[in-house]
């Protein structure tokens, strides 16, 4: 005889039972929105992910399966508060509640992001992120401006990357809240303070060619400071290209668009500006070697066409005896002619004789003339006469030949030739007259 009490209407199998508590909430609740903590979270092999959302109040267990969990946007960690939709059910091998995800995303992230997206929508069209206005990076600055938190990891990473890259070069640090109320306006007066430095160099110091704004990466509200529209306005109107190393290389906000060029992190952005001086070296190196080579090829040129000068005039010597081979024959023809002719003729051969030996005379003597002048010419070629008389051969990085002041510009580095070796310049600003 069973001790349980009769039961009046349906009995159901678990699985029935099962299916239809995820009927009824089906029903009822989704699609549902449900915001907590995550805790225990995993993600196997397959992709898929596992874990349970928690407040004060209660748990649910929730699975992400591997296609949701792929559009991400962040790697989700205990204890993150979390907004998530999906469709509560029952899963019916151990007849528990569960909720399968469809999206998540941090709490409180949906408004900031929708507020990140009217900003850059109202600054855009205002131009302040236009191509147009970008700068490039200098080659080589001469300072480099840091705005970064004194207490900041990416302030080490900067520091250490341009140390070893370029530890000639000057770095001025302007430091600032990067997180918090009051991060955008020290941010702006940092900058503000890099700006007045640029105009105005301190003494000793040389100008300031770039700045860098920087800071480590974090949720959407961790690098809200850079979204401040104050900061992005103080940004587009820097003297010198701004470089913007903020957060990961997945994070952007409005301080990248409105820079000249944005980083994927501080440490690249340290890299953009600070080409390694071995590289510098080796460019030197080589402009130095191709410089000497332009220069030995200039000189083989020229001295070919003094030698071909040369080969063209013939020796002196051997004109001057063919002149006396004419002579001679001129002069055995008129003995003969004495001999042969009458005394008639005798005086006229004499004062052929005569002319002839004036008009000989005349020749070797405008020959000679003609030489000394060829002579005078030729060496007037020689450029190394030229530079005997103070004068240099100017050349800029490329070889070419300046013969213009118009041409250089302050800090220009150009090579000159004198008589006697060579030398490395540099273009000094111009004077005030």
């Amino acid at each position: 005889m069973s001790s349980l009490l009769p039961l009046e209407g349906r009995v159901w199998a678990v699985g029935a039972l099962c299916k239809a508590i995820a009927d009824a909430l089906e029903a009822r609740f989704n699609p549902v929105a449900v915001q907590g903590e995550l805790t225990g979270f995993s993600r196997a092999a397959s992709g898929h992910c596992y874990f349970s959302l928690r407040d004060a109040q209660g748990q649910v267990r929730c699975a992400m399966f591997r296609r949701a969990a792929s559009l991400l946007d962040f790697e989700p960690r205990d204890g993150e508060l979390v907004e998530l939709r999906g469709r509560l059910g029952v899963y019916e091998a151990r007849g528990e509640l569960q909720l399968v995800v469809e999206s998540m995303r941090r709490a409180g992230q949906g408004a900031l992001f929708e507020e990140f997206l009217r900003r850059k929508a109202r600054l855009e069209q205002e131009g302040l992120f236009d191509a147009s206005r970008k700068r490039p990076l200098p080659t080589m600055p001469r300072a480099i401006g840091l705005v970064t938190s004194l207490g900041a990891a990416a302030l080490h990473d900067v520091v250490t990357a341009l140390r070893r890259r370029v530890p000639h070069i000057p770095v001025l640090l302007a430091p600032a809240s990067v997180q918090g109320a009051q991060a955008p306006a020290e941010l702006v007066q940092a900058l503000t303070r890099l700006y007045a430095l640029a105009s105005q160099p301190p003494d000793g110091l040389p100008p300031m060619d770039v700045i860098l704004l920087v800071r480590g990466g974090g949720a959407l509200e961790d690098l809200w400071a850079f979204n401040d529209e104050a900061l992005v306005r103080c940004i587009a109107a820097s003297p010198v290209p701004v470089l913007c190393g903020v957060g990961h290389e997945t994070d952007f906000t409005l301080a990248d668009f409105a820079a000249d060029v944005r980083a994927p992190t501080p440490t690249a952005a340290a890299e953009l500006v600070s080409a390694p001086r071995e590289v510098w070296l080796g460019a030197l190196g080589l402009m130095a070697e191709r410089l000497t080579d332009a220069t030995q090829r200039h000189l083989d040129r020229q001295q070919q066409r003094l030698d071909t000068a040369l080969a063209r005039m013939g020796r002196p010597s051997s004109r001057i005896a063919r002149q006396q081979s004419d002579l001679a024959q001129q002069r055995q023809r008129l003995a003969h002619g004495v001999l042969l002719k009458s005394e008639r003729y005798r005086q006229d051969l004499l004062r052929l004789k005569a002319n002839l030996v004036q008009k000989t005379a005349l020749r070797q003597s405008n020959g000679q003339d003609r030489l000394a002048r060829a002579e005078l010419r030729l060496s007037l070629l020689d450029p190394r006469l030229v530079l005997r008389r103070g004068y240099a051969w100017l050349r800029d990085a490329d070889g070419h030949t300046v013969v213009r002041a118009a041409d250089t510009r302050p800090g220009q580095p150009l090579h000159a030739t004198l008589a006697e070796g060579e030398v490395d310049l540099t273009v000094s600003p111009p004077r005030p007259r």
